[in-house]
């Protein structure tokens, strides 16, 4: 006998001994297993991220900031995880108007209108490291001359009312999901809004000292470790296979195949490109642009990860990886300091990722007889989540400089803020022994 025939005499059995109603309640725990423990395991990649960031913006900073740097991007999921869970998620994702939820503060909602598959704590999870992510984008263009206290109050508030209200606007049931917003996994509501507040912060902050002469020309300050940054940009690339199959909130939807295939063929585009187009401005084949092409690409294709074929990814990526070189240098011209290219890789690759949807995505785009109706849409959300972000956060950013203060004393930049603010250093053997003194004795 042949292995159907026991596989149908098995299936016989079954629907004869045991209640339909049985199994169809099997399946449906079966099923809600299965999603949960899929969107805990994206969760937890998307929380490897954080040391990613620490790793790229360490590395793309001077060895006298490097501990200041892992503080904040620790801070940012420490403190963000708790204001989140205290009020960010309701706002975000609570039962409100189409701006902003008003209910289910500290979790105490069951959030049954969301009509998830999953446990709430599991969506919550997953929802949280979303914000984490948005907070630490800025921490990057902030580098080098933050006080610490000051960015701390910051990250309060972009995890706990900046992010959630764009977060509501179009995964919340908000007025932009009801326009028809396409933003799969945030390349607006996450990287944009991150790269847009690091804009404000930057600005209000101003460069840092040494950057630019009086005559207007650029000091480069290079990073002290490029092998940390490419090893923090291999773990934002791995842990966006969590960021966007992870979004789908289902391990039973075989999408997710598609687009973890989509997020990695626009991040090669994005390193291809960004190499290919510094190798031919500069001569040389560019390190660190290299490394923000890759994530350009990522942050592009974030948006239509779902809703694109491999072919416009590949396009996404390499639109993204070009786009980042001259953008970086276009922020860099204009004297905005930012020592990792955060705004470039995160504010304009993230809205330029979110624009192309209305090019490349297979329902609605242009380029799929679509029309103009979803361009004009995406571009709609592009131009709220800037002027939202860019005013709160810049309004954030002056309050909090005309009390806490928010840019550190020239002294301590200048010794740096791993011994001024945190009483430490990340590299020991690399500085003076403070205070003291010590003689080396001598051997025949």
């Amino acid at each position: 006998m042949t292995k159907w025939y026991w596989c149908f005499m098995l299936t016989v059995t079954l629907f004869t001994f045991f209640p339909k109603q049985a199994l169809a309640q099997d399946l449906v725990e079966i099923t809600t297993a299965i999603n949960t423990v899929w969107v805990l395991l994206a969760a937890f990649l998307v929380f490897f991220m954080q040391a990613g960031f620490a790793m790229v913006e360490a590395g793309f900073t001077r060895a006298k900031n490097a501990g200041n740097i892992v503080m904040k991007n620790i801070m940012d999921l420490a403190a963000g995880s708790i204001v989140y869970w205290a009020f960010g998620f309701a706002i975000m994702f609570g039962v409100g108007n189409g701006f902003f939820g008003s209910s289910g503060f500290f979790l105490s909602d069951s959030f049954a209108h969301l009509g998830l598959d999953i446990p709430t704590p599991a969506f919550w999870i997953f929802q949280a490291v979303f914000a984490a992510t948005a907070a630490t984008i800025v921490s990057g263009a902030m580098a080098e001359r933050t006080n610490f206290a000051g960015y701390l109050c910051y990250s309060v508030f972009i995890t706990g009312i900046i992010y959630p209200v764009v977060g509501h606007w179009t995964w919340g049931g908000g007025w932009l999901d009801q326009l028809g917003f396409v933003d799969f996994a945030g390349s607006s509501v996450v990287h944009s809004v991150g790269g847009w507040a690091a804009l404000a912060g930057a600005i209000v902050l101003g460069p840092r000292i040494g950057k630019y002469n009086e005559d207007g020309s650029i000091n480069a300050i290079p990073g002290h470790n490029l092998l940390m940054a490419a090893l923090g940009v291999f773990i934002l690339w791995f842990g966006w296979f969590g960021f966007n199959p992870g979004s789908t909130l289902s391990g039973m939807d075989s999408s997710i195949a598609m687009i973890a295939v989509t997020t990695n063929l626009s991040a090669a585009a994005g390193a291809v490109l960004a190499m290919i187009v510094s190798w031919l401005k500069y001569r040389k084949p560019d390190v660190s642009m290299t490394l923000n092409g890759a994530l350009a690409g990522l942050v592009g294709i974030t948006a239509g990860a779902a809703d694109v074929t491999p072919v416009g990814a590949v396009m996404i990526g390499l639109l993204s990886g070009c786009v980042v070189v001259y953008a970086v240098e276009m922020i860099d011209k204009i004297h905005v300091d930012d020592p990792v290219g955060a705004i470039a890789v995160h504010g304009v690759c993230g809205a330029l990722g979110t624009l192309l949807v209305g090019l490349f995505a297979t329902d609605g785009g242009v380029f799929y007889g679509g029309g103009l109706a979803l361009l004009r849409v995406q571009a709609i959300g592009v131009v709220a989540v800037a002027a939202w972000t860019l005013t709160t956060a810049f309004l954030i950013f002056k309050i909090i400089d005309a009390t806490v203060g928010l840019r550190a004393s020239s002294e301590e930049e200048v010794e740096g803020l791993d011994i001024t603010e945190h009483g430490s250093t990340s590299y020991p053997d690399f500085v003076p022994l403070y205070g003291k003194s010590f003689k080396i004795k001598k051997t025949s």
